[in-house]
Order: C-alpha cells, then structure tokens, then sequence
C-alpha cells in the first residue's frame, strides 16, 4: 500500500472527527440512492420493452406478406415462401373489421380467420388459451379474448352474434351465429378486448371471398431479428407487386418512442448521481480545509503536488466507488423482488401490461456504473487540484 493511499484510508475512515464522517456519509448515500433509483428504472423500461415486444410477437406473425385484391391461389405462394432460408413456418389469414351485436348494441371488433392446423406454428396463441387448443377450432366456432368475455359476461358455450356489413344483402346472410370455443388472454389490452379468432373458411364465407383467397399470409421466422433480411428474400422470390411488412414495422413508432423514454430517463436520473457528487466536492473541500496543517507538512518534507492531488482524488474516488457498489446492491436486490412478487398492479387499458415487469441487463448496468464513477472522479479534481496548490509556508504560517 503506498503512502497515498493509507493517508487517503486515514481521512476517509476519520472517526475522531464525527462531522466528516457524517458528510462523508451524505455523500456515500446519494450515490447510492442514484445509482439504485438509476438500475430500478431502466430495469423496468426494458422490461417493459421486451414484454411488449413479447407479446406483439406471441399474437402477430413476424412478417405479413399480403395484397391489395387479396392473395389468389395462395398455396403456391405458400410453396415459394417454404424455400426462403430462415422461414420456419406459414399460416395463411384473413383480417377484417365486423361489429358484434349484444343487447341491441354493436361493438366493432377485428376478426382474424386462421388456418387452425398452423396458426399454433406463428403464434403463441395455444399458450394464450385458458382450455383446449386451437387446432380443435371448427368452422362455426369463434375464440375471443378475455376482456371481451369479461365486459359482456361470456364463457365457453355461449352464442355470440357477428354482424358483416360489406358482406350480403341486408337481412339475408350478413348475421352469423357462432359458438364460443374458447377465451385466450394474451396479456394486451387491445388484443383481449378486440380481437376474435375464426377458421378460415368461415371468414371467407363471411367476408364473401373465394375458396381460394386470403388477405394475407402470416410467416414465422428463426430469429425475429432477420426480419428486414427475411423481407428482402420474401421480394426476391415473389417480386414487388406483394406488400411485405414485419413485426418491427408495424410497431416502429412504439418501440422508438420507448427506447427514447429509456435514454430520456437515463438522462434524468444521471442528474441524481450527479448531485449527489457534490456532496463528494463538498466533503473533498471541507477534508482539505481541516487538514490545511497536514498538507504543510506533506510538502515541507518533500511529497510533490501529485501525491497531494492523488491523496484527495483517491478519498473522492472511494465515496464514489462505496455509493456506486451500494446503490447496485440495492438497485439490483428492489429490481429481483418486484420482478419476483409482481406487487405493483397496472391498468391494462392504459399500458397494456398488467404488472410493472423488470429485465436487468448488464450492458445497462456496466453504463450506470461506468457514468456514476466517471461523475465521481470529475467531482474530486478541483478540491484535490486547490490541495494540491498550497503552498507549505502558507499553510503552516497560523499554525
């Protein structure tokens, strides 16, 4: 150990001296308290993040491959797609908008046609469902989600009535009757509240389209993350007459403006750690004022300005490095409780979600680190830079 740092251990450990080490204290704790409100907050903002993206994930296809008339004889573009590298399966689907008719009222809602022998290949949706599977889903059956059940009191077995506007003549064939075959949650406000799965060829009958006709074609890639790549190959083999969307897409504006909430809180809540080094500058001046005599006689015995400046910066980097390592502790330790217990409850028509979710990374955690040490060593360069300037003569004149 040299001299530097045991005189710097001897300042900062200072028990005699109850005042600096309350100070010292101070400073320890608001470092600590911005590096653990720093970890809790943007463990919940890429919580929140990767459980959206989840479930978006769980309830959509990764990529849509569709067009405008509608996709004719698509089993031979289903053949095409089978050959693209990277595409693990596909599962045809019709979209489209239809009202549900209860006491007099109609509600309007998003109806999804599915291919029940696939759509548990793309989606997550046998995951979603309270009881049975979706592979058992027969053409005058219907599968909503749970807040729809909830608001109108539905349970399985129950009759619903879907109304078709752009589809038949009024009063012949544009109300259809359907069984209740199951109640999925997936965890999505809008997802549970409006939207209805049928099979397929109901929905063809429904929105009056041919046998042969879809909306669209829904495909399951290996890694979500291709997307962009996949969609490429996707134009490659069909050509650009098709519209090729993928799930990042779709939810572009979302997931950038939750990614700009995360830095935007980052930003802010440095500015605690921030602070809070001035309670490092603070200790550093009053440490070096009390031991003016000390310093005097540092230098009269020959210890240069560098050692004088590394015994303040050591004693500034030591309050940091104990409020970083605490504020982790406890930022890390509050983050694993509210991830495990889930005590703090959110409306899901609000933020979609219905508990606050928390993902620790290191990544993020290394940058909280790395910024509240770097505020702390800037904190301690102008009172260790003042110590480092007396002269001995000076300090020892009053002495």
């Amino acid at each position: 150990m040299s001299y530097e740092t045991w005189i710097s251990y001897r300042y900062l450990m200072a028990k005699k001296d109850r005042f600096l080490s309350m100070i010292n204290l101070v400073a320890v704790a608001g470092i600590a308290i911005g590096v653990m409100a720093l970890i809790i907050v943007i463990g919940v903002m890429t919580g929140f993040d990767r459980d959206l993206r989840d479930k978006i994930i769980g309830t959509n296809a990764h990529v849509m491959v569709e067009r405008e008339t509608g996709l004719k004889s698509y089993p031979q573009i289903i053949e095409k797609l089978s050959r693209i590298k990277g595409i693990t399966a596909i599962s045809p689907y019709i979209h489209g908008n239809v009202f549900l008719e209860s006491n007099q009222r109609a509600t309007s809602l998003v109806l999804r046609g599915i291919d029940p022998l696939h759509e548990a290949k793309i989606t997550k949706i046998n995951e979603y469902l309270a009881s049975g599977k979706i592979q058992e889903l027969k053409p005058e059956e219907v599968v909503i989600g749970s807040q729809l059940a909830n608001f109108y009191g539905f349970r399985v077995g129950d009759e619903i009535t879907l109304i078709a506007p752009a589809s038949g003549v009024a009063g012949e064939g544009w109300r259809y009757n359907l069984k209740v075959a199951g109640i999925f949650t997936s965890g999505m406000y809008d997802y549970d509240m409006n939207l209805i799965l049928v099979h397929i060829n109901k929905a063809q009958q429904i929105f009056n389209l041919g046998t042969d006709v879809v909306t669209g074609i829904g495909v399951k890639i290996s890694d979500v993350y291709q997307a962009p790549q996949i969609k490429e190959r996707i134009y490659e083999s069909l050509g650009f007459s098709y519209l090729v969307r993928t799930w990042i897409e779709n939810n572009s504006n979302f997931f950038a403006a939750l990614r700009l909430e995360k830095f935007a809180m980052f930003v802010i809540l440095t500015l605690i750690v921030l602070v809070a080094s001035f309670n490092i500058i603070s200790t550093l001046i009053v440490t070096v004022t009390s031991k003016v005599k000390d310093i005097g006689i540092l230098k009269s015995i020959g210890v240069p300005k560098s050692s004088i400046r590394k015994i303040f910066t050591l004693q500034g980097i030591s309050l940091g490095v104990m409020g970083t390592l605490w504020g982790v502790f406890g930022g890390v330790g509050l983050s694993l409780i509210l991830k495990k217990y889930q005590f703090i409850k959110l409306p899901q028509d609000i933020y979609y979600i219905d508990h606050l979710p928390v993902l620790l990374q290191w990544n993020d955690i290394l940058a909280i680190i790395g910024a509240a040490l770097a505020i702390s060593y800037l904190a301690t360069i102008y009172p260790s830079g003042k110590a480092a300037s007396l002269e001995p003569v000076e300090a020892l004149r009053y002495e």
